[in-house]
């Protein structure tokens, strides 16, 4: 009945005052010609919706509705609305023969209880065009009515002083030709409040920090974007001059002089060696090897340094670990076997330098038996296959598509369609039993339908066009030759996104797998270079981490300056990380020299080391691993809290561990009778430096006031271990 109301009223006799009646939960209006305007629900009534938040999901468009009534989320189902406003709860929330008295104008403006308050005033234009709707008996609308084909934000870009304010104007192009003023209606959205904020009619407001920030203007499922760059009020007078290593440092350098930001200067050679350490192989250097490269003093140091790392097994371990929490290596949901397969598998992928191209190539297109293709068993953990479908695009393309399975996407241009057509790539996969194990499978020409049109969807990546038939040969070969190409827009640039986050504490585009057009990055130069520098080298990882750990922005220290300190988006000093679960607990281990012993593992593993993210260990989980529940790296927890402290503080574990007879504090204590060599040695392990010349007064006059020996080791080194400088990669 797509159109059974418009054509019931269209064939109503004219002339007659405006009535409304109410036949068989069908509304029946006409209007005198001379008042009647033509009408369209969709493109005049649900962007009043829209902009006054009715249809949220914090409102009437959550999924059970609000006191019986439900509209679609962010009007994506129009015609329901139509259907939910004029012909449930049997007509009674319109009035067309006195629309002021109608329950849908009482609400909204106040004139009847409202849970959600006063949404419309009686003397704004919105009101007068909800009412005049009504009385011109409720049309629907033509599907031959024009639309909105795009919509533009003027102005597109400009730079901004500290609390100054401009007005953004938004205009909408339709399909026949017009071209009309909607700021009114058009909702807004900043992507950073502390950069800059934006009201209801559209007014941004720059903040006091310095930076970049996007603004969004959405109507009627339309985006687009103002973008504006925030220096710092003070010039920096005598601006200096700094050495670019490589593109890197180019590109931010030439950023934050535009914003009137002078980087840090370089990290020293201990500071360097800690993070490079943690960053790239998730371990902290030994003494031994801090002693090393501390003495080292050839120019190119750091370069072999990084190089020495790739080719260490901690390495393939950690960034292991890093794809094994993405692709959801769940011993719950797999079965230890089959977990441990898949996780070898990705771990070998790592120690092979594998190129992540093939890597991603592999994964999507994986097909037999499970036992043979264990990284197949992603789709063992995400069964459905639009699960499969956003899981996919989210870990490999970093965009998120899972909300444009019930509406269109509220910040980005992705349609159901759009959504439905990545599905369909996976429609066909089966798993089947075998002599031999699980099989998984593509076969058969399986039809992907629009939930809403009932119209065919054929499989079509994002942003192409939907070709004509469905192919019944298996559908993922197309999907991954497009995801992987050089040419697409989206998977070079994750995974140095990813990567740039992983390193620098802060992705260019945040969240890390939120690419979207209203969501710009921080340096698009930057982002651009680096993804195009990964594809020039066929998608090697390790040459995306050299050539960003050999920059001088990786390289430079966390001291702020006055013009950095409050910098938060444009790298200009390093940042303070916490340490992820794992890494912590095995740096713990580490310098106590006490291993852990994990339930259910052989003796002698590392956290790093773990395959399986659900062993039960109370440390890990305080400190926020991952349970790969997930494909967003939001799941892993880096936010620091109290009970982390107080557990690092007080734990009877870590105690222990200090105080192992076979632990460091008992071997120094029978190797090293020196107590200047004893702080040396306890400062590089734990700090991978020497300690400064007050440091180890203190630290000596400390053995001094004490008879027991070993006592006052155990004291320093416990309260190394709770310092900011040991719990935090820096």
């Amino acid at each position: 009945m797509k159109f059974l109301i418009a054509n019931l009223v269209g064939h109503v006799a004219r002339g007659v005052a405006a009535i409304g009646l109410v036949l068989a939960g069908v509304v029946i209006g006409w209007a005198d010609d001379a008042a009647k305007q033509r009408f369209n629900f969709e493109t005049d009534i649900v962007p009043i919706l829209n902009k006054f938040g009715c249809n949220t999901s914090g409102c009437h468009g959550k999924a059970e509705g609000q006191n019986g009534f439900k509209l679609s989320v962010f009007g994506s189902d129009p015609e329901a609305d139509f259907r939910a406003l004029v012909m449930e709860g049997r007509g009674r929330r319109v009035f067309p023969a006195a629309p002021e008295r109608s329950l849908l104008l009482l609400k909204a403006s106040g004139g009847l209880p409202h849970g959600g308050g006063v949404r419309l005033d009686v003397d704004k234009p919105e009101f007068a065009t909800v009412r005049d709707w009504i009385a011109a008996g409720l049309p629907l609308g033509s599907a031959d009515d024009p639309k909105v084909v795009s919509i533009a934000v003027f102005p597109k870009e400009q730079a901004l002083a500290a609390k100054q304010s401009i007005s953004l104007r938004v205009t909408a192009k339709w399909s026949d030709g017009r071209e009309t003023d909607v700021t009114r209606m058009a909702q807004f959205q900043t992507n950073n409040d502390a950069v800059a904020r934006v009201d209801d009619k559209g007014q941004i407001t720059a903040g006091d920090n310095p930076g970049s920030v996007a603004v969004m203007a959405n109507y009627l499922g339309n985006v687009d974007l103002f973008q504006a760059i925030i220096p710092r009020p003070e010039k920096v007078k005598d601006y200096p001059t700094f050495s670019e290593h490589n593109f890197v440092d180019r590109l931010v350098y030439a950023r934050l002089r535009k914003l009137n930001i002078v980087p840090a200067p370089m990290a020293s050679d201990a500071e360097f060696l800690r993070r490079v350490s943690l960053d790239l192989i998730g371990t902290l250097p030994t003494s031994d090897e801090a002693r090393k490269f501390l003495a080292d003093t050839r120019p190119n140091r750091r370069e072999l340094l990084v190089n020495e790392m790739f080719s260490r097994p901690e390495f393939a371990d950690y960034w292991a670990l890093r794809w094994a929490d993405l692709l959801r290596v769940d011993r719950e949901v797999l079965g230890p076997k089959a977990a441990y397969e898949m996780y070898h598998w990705i771990r070998e992928s790592v120690a092979q330098h594998k190129p992540l191209d093939i890597f991603a190539r592999q994964i999507i297109t994986a097909e037999g038996q499970l036992s043979e293709v264990p990284q197949g068993n992603i789709f063992k953990v995400v069964t459905q296959p639009g699960e499969q479908a956003s899981t996919i695009s989210q870990v490999f393309l970093g965009v998120r598509i899972a909300c444009a399975q019930c509406h269109h996407h509220p910040y980005d241009r992705w349609t159901q369609t759009d959504y439905f057509g990545m599905q369909a790539y996976f429609a066909q996969l089966q798993r089947k039993p075998s002599p031999l194990g699980e099989v998984l499978l593509a076969e058969g020409k399986q039809v992907t339908k629009h939930p809403r049109t009932g119209e065919m969807v054929h499989p079509h990546a994002l942003g192409t066009t939907m070709p004509a038939e469905s192919s019944e040969a298996d559908r993922r070969p197309e999907l991954a030759t497009w995801l992987t190409s050089p040419q697409n827009p989206w998977f070079a640039r994750n995974i140095s996104n990813r990567v740039w986050a992983y390193l620098m504490g802060r992705g260019l585009v945040e969240p890390v797998d939120d690419f979207r057009a209203t969501n710009p990055p921080s340096n698009p130069e930057l982002l651009d270079a680096l993804a195009a520098h990964l594809a020039d080298h066929k998608f090697d990882l390790r040459e995306l981490l050299r050539v960003i750990t050999s920059s001088n922005v990786y390289q430079q220290a966390t001291t702020p300056n006055p013009t950095n300190a409050d910098d938060e988006q444009n790298f200009a000093r390093a940042s303070l990380k916490r340490m992820d679960a794992e890494v912590l607990l095995d740096a713990v281990c580490q310098v106590t020299g006490v291993p852990e012993k994990f339930e259910g593992i052989a003796g002698g593993a590392r956290a790093i080391q773990l395959w399986d993210s659900r062993v039960d260990h109370y440390f890990l989980s305080l400190y926020g691993r991952p349970l790969r529940k997930s494909a967003c790296e939001c799941e892993r927890n880096a936010e620091p809290s109290v009970a982390q402290v107080l557990h690092l503080l007080n734990s009877d574990r870590v105690q222990t561990k200090l105080t192992h007879d076979a632990g460091t504090i008992a071997r120094l204590m029978r190797t090293m009778p020196d107590n200047a060599k004893l702080v040396d040695e306890l400062y590089l392990s734990i700090f991978s430096r020497f300690p400064t010349d007050d440091e180890k007064r203190v630290a000596i006059n400390h053995f001094s006031a004490t008879s027991n020996r070993r006592q006052a080791a155990e004291d320093l080194a416990w309260s190394m271990l709770n310092s900011l400088e040991f719990v935090f990669n820096h």
